[in-house]
Formats: structure tokens, C-alpha cells, sequence
């Protein structure tokens, strides 16, 4: 018998996995996720997965529950005999925590891949992870997709004249550069200084807006200060719109106040984990097809190069 994909969703990822699945024409299969009164919980296969390509969409975004689901739900395919199991993360969280940069921290991003391989993970399949070297902490493959893929096709609709991609720090400059080129178009740098975490202590525009539509680009938007605050200051340089485009909506604590009374005119996200909040700044726009057609190509043993060109044909 040939063996078949089927595609599981962990409570953190079940719309866009819904998504997904529709999208491969496929039916999403179901888990059963048990929990005690303690707050322990098991998930369990209601189907057999029996030398099949298991796929697993779950972010592992705050709470750490969610990190130890896409743990207990490969483990239970690997020993539900699974053919090859897929870890698919479409936002791969710790993933700022990549490097030792203060004396005895940990290297959680690293510890993460260890315990997705040794809980039985064949593959990854992400986007957009915070540093593309976390790539090389897995011993296994992993397809490292690219919003720009979603992101370009939206930016070319807004039919903008004379404008300008910005970097909101200097750590995201390789990823706005490549999306600049695409377009031909001058970047400029907002160089910010941090005090500590999660909050900017100050910040200077390298290049000029003046007269310019701006657009941000940036992996993630957490507590939109330094978005907010990049917005301002292009403003004051004379930037006639500024528009951010960040693929992973952390947005914690003051986010969405932040964003709601900033100087962007839109925040453009993608649907790697749920908004808490709906406001009309913030626009969604799905990751399910780019992710559908990676799984495809992924079980046909087909490339998947294609995805990671600025502009690829999702089909």
C-alpha cells in the first residue's frame, strides 16, 4: 500500500492548519488532545498513521504548552509507527534566544531542535525563522520558507509611487535588502538602541524618506515598540505613509494600543499564529497555500527551491 500524507493540527495552529489542509486537498485529520484537571494532557491519533507522511502544524508560540503538545504528538506518531513525521512550524518560537549573549543564559533555540529530533521529528518545515542560521542546530533537513512570497504580490497591488523599504533595526537589513531589490528600490536603516528587552531607548534613520511611502519589513512584531516608534520618526523625516510588514503577530502586552495609535497606516501580518485582538490597522493574509504547496512537493520528493524565490507560483 502506498503511503499517505495526513496532516494533524495542534490547538495552536488548527485554523491555519485547516487551511493547509484544504489548500493540499486534503482533509484535515484529527487528534484528540486529553487533559487532566491538573492541567496534563495526552494527545492521542484517531486514525491510524501506519507508514504514512505524518505532518504536524503547531507553532510553538507562548505558552511553553505548546511546545511540549508538537513534542507528545510526535512522539505519539513515531511510536504509531508513522513512515516519516514533518514538524511544521510555522512560527518557531525562542528562536530570538539563538546565541549566548550575557554570561550563563541558555541557547533555547538550539535546546528546541534537539528535543524536535529526538522526540522523532524526520523534518522541519518553517518560515521566517528570527536567524536564519538556527537552520545549521538541526542534524535534520529543514525547509526555511519565505513570506516575501505572500508579502511582494500585495505590496506590487498597492500600486505605490516613489517609495522606500526600511529596516526597523539593523539585525533585519538582509531580509528588507532582497525584497528591495526585487523591486529595484532604495532601503533605508532605522538603527535603534535597546535599554533592555522590549523596549527602545533610541533610534536614528540612515538614508532618506523624505517624500517617500515607506515600507517596513520586519520577522517579527512583538510589542510593536520599535515599529511604532520607526513609524514616528519616519514621519518626522518627511515619509508620506508608512506601511510595516512583519510575518509572525507575537504582539504581547501594550501591542495593539500601540499599533492602534501609531503613525502606521497598516500593519500587514501573516497567519502563523492567531490575533488576540481585531483591529483596523492590522490585516491578515494566509501562509496556508505556500505551506500546502511545500507539503506537497516534500511527499512527491519534488523540489521545493521554487518557494523560496521573492516571487514563486503558489501552485
Amino acid at each position: 500500500m502506498q503511503p499517505s500524507v495526513k496532516i494533524f493540527a495542534g490547538n495552536a495552529s488548527r485554523k491555519l492548519a485547516e487551511g493547509i489542509a484544504k489548500a493540499a486537498g486534503k482533509k484535515l485529520s484529527e487528534v484528540t488532545i486529553q487533559k487532566f484537571s491538573d492541567g496534563e494532557f495526552q494527545p492521542r491519533f484517531n486514525e491510524s498513521v501506519r507508514g504514512d507522511h505524518v505532518f504536524i502544524v503547531q507553532s510553538t508560540s507562548a505558552p511553553a504548552d505548546n511546545l511540549m503538545e508538537l513534542l507528545m504528538m510526535i512522539d505519539a506518531a513515531r511510536r504509531a509507527s508513522a513512515g516519516y513525521i514533518t514538524a511544521v512550524i510555522p512560527y518557531y518560537g525562542f528562536a530570538r534566544q539563538d546565541r549566548k549573549d550575557r554570561p550563563r543564559v541558555a541557547i533555547a533555540s538550539k535546546l528546541i531542535a534537539n528535543l524536535l529530533t529526538e522526540a522523532g521529528a524526520d523534518r522541519v518545515m518553517t518560515m521566517d525563522l528570527h536567524a536564519p542560521q538556527i537552520q545549521g542546530f538541526f542534524d535534520i533537513p529543514v525547509d526555511h520558507l519565505d513570506s516575501s512570497a505572500i508579502f511582494i504580490p500585495y505590496i506590487e497591488n498597492l500600486g505605490l509611487d516613489n517609495y522606500v523599504f526600511a529596516a526597523p533595526d539593523v539585525g533585519s537589513t538582509n531580509r528588507v535588502r532582497e525584497v528591495a531589490s526585487y523591486f529595484g528600490a532604495e532601503m533605508v536603516i532605522c538603527d535603534k538602541y535597546r535599554k533592555k528587552a522590549n523596549e527602545v531607548g533610541s533610534m536614528t534613520v540612515i538614508g532618506d524618506v523624505n517624500g517617500k511611502h515607506v515600507i517596513l519589513i520586519d520577522d517579527i512584531v512583538d510589542t510593536a515598540g520599535t515599529l511604532c516608534k520607526a513609524a514616528s520618526l519616519l514621519k518626522e523625516k518627511g515619509a508620506l505613509s508608512v506601511r510595516a510588514f512583519c510575518t509572525h503577530p507575537v504582539l504581547s502586552g501594550k501591542a495593539y494600543e500601540n499599533v492602534a495609535n501609531s503613525e502606521l497606516e497598516k500593519l500587514v501580518v501573516c497567519d502563523t499564529m492567531p490575533l488576540k485582538e481585531n483591529i483596523d490597522k492590522i490585516e491578515v493574509l494566509t501562509s496556508a497555500q505556500l505551506f500546502a504547496v511545500a507539503i506537497r512537493n516534500t511527499f512527491e520528493n519534488k523540489s521545493i527551491t521554487s518557494l523560496f524565490a521573492h516571487k514563486p507560483k503558489l501552485t
